[in-house]
């Protein structure tokens, strides 16, 4: 089973996106976006290091509300 994070593009350089998420930061090949490239700013599912597709803003912030509640469960459960 995978766990995708939603990632904030901070830059792109040369067809790749440097990413942040949570205290981590990653590359993101772009190619399979090529279509409709994200830009600096947008948050985007990464998988595999391929960046598959841009999300909303509210999307993500929702998303890393919903991990943080996770860990929280696990912490107390530990």
């Amino acid at each position: 089973m995978c766990l995708t994070v939603p990632m904030k593009i901070e830059d792109i350089d040369n067809g790749r996106a440097r990413c942040t998420a949570l205290g981590e930061e990653r590359w993101a090949d772009l190619t399979l976006m090529a279509d409709a490239p994200p830009k600096v700013g947008d948050y985007i599912i990464v998988h595999m290091k391929f960046a598959q597709r841009v999300v909303s803003e509210d999307e993500a912030l929702k998303s890393y509300e919903l991990f943080g509640e996770i860990l929280d469960a696990l912490d107390r459960a530990g």
